[in-house]
């Protein structure tokens, strides 16, 4: 037998047997992970991520192990102060403090430490409409109040949001000019800065869909309660849902650097009008109608 194609082989079976160690190593570790992120990041005043060991730092490291056994690009690089703001920022939207886990907030912690692949893509949007239903009210009209309350708890913050992620683009467009500037031909460094970029991408876009998510989760429970408890409420619900459909326009063209957003949301004038739903219906007192439009 020729010998350097037999110890081509024998390595390649040390390779194959190796990757396999690896990914059996990884699935025994995973098991026992993967139960203590199945509890929700716990959450402390406003709404904010209190620190815990377990999910800042054990969870994401195997997380990211996890990942890059998937393919997936991960960086070491040190985060900065606005890639940990942004994600901060982004994390208030993929959970709902404010309604009892109808956004499912413990999958969200596996997909933020990645320790799965992204499972909201696949949200039903009836979610938040059945968390309505559910709840004990006093009085019907209550859950227009709620929906219009919610939905401005989101206004809120989107615009500080918003500029978290302006704040990240500027840093990776520095971070081009200094790799362009001092590591032209270094593949390794290019390597980890495509790796941050993308996982800055994702954090964006997972953003974007859980604004997205929320909008059309509010949109879904008023509809059904216009029809199952109709009421003038729901002018307030419109209202709001109107307002946050600008930045839900806004965030799925990208325009996160916008200057009206590094303002607090305040100026209500400034939005453009939007078509209302509700025009057309008969309402005995007028002015409870022209809320509506």
């Amino acid at each position: 037998m020729n010998e350097p194609a037999a110890q081509v082989r024998k390595n390649a079976g040390k390779t194959r047997c190796v990757s396999r160690t690896k990914a059996a190593a990884l699935f025994t570790l995973l098991v026992p992970v993967l139960a203590l992120g199945a509890c929700a990041r716990p959450v402390g005043d406003f709404g904010r991520a209190e620190d815990s060991v377990i999910h800042d730092e054990i969870l994401p490291r195997v997380g990211a192990m996890a990942a890059d056994q998937r393919g997936e690009p991960v960086s070491r690089f040190i985060l900065t102060d606005e890639e940990k703001l942004m994600r901060n920022r982004v994390w208030r939207f993929l959970i709902a403090p404010h309604a009892n886990d109808w956004m499912f907030d413990a999958a969200v912690e596996l997909q933020r430490t990645r320790l799965t692949e992204p499972t909201d893509l696949n949200y039903t949007t009836d979610r938040y409409y059945t968390h309505l239903r559910l709840s004990d009210y006093r009085s019907t009209n209550t859950r227009y109040v709620t929906i219009a309350e919610d939905a401005t708890t989101d206004l809120k913050t989107v615009p500080g949001t918003f500029h978290a992620i302006c704040e990240v683009m500027e840093i990776e467009r520095r971070r081009s000019v200094a790799l362009q500037g001092l590591y032209p031909n270094n593949d390794a460094v290019r390597k980890e800065v495509k790796a941050r970029e993308f996982e800055n991408a994702n954090v964006i876009a997972w953003f974007t869909r859980a604004l997205d998510y929320r909008y059309k989760s509010y949109d879904v429970a008023l509809n059904r309660l216009l029809v199952e408890t109709p009421h003038q409420e729901a002018g307030l619900s419109n209202v709001a849902l109107n307002r946050l459909a600008v930045f839900v326009d806004r965030a799925k063209r990208g325009e996160f650097c916008d200057p009206f957003t590094d303002q607090t949301y305040t100026a209500h004038q400034e939005l453009p009008a939007l078509q209302s739903r509700y025009e057309n219906m008969d309402y005995d007192r007028p002015a409870e109608a022209e809320i509506l439009k």
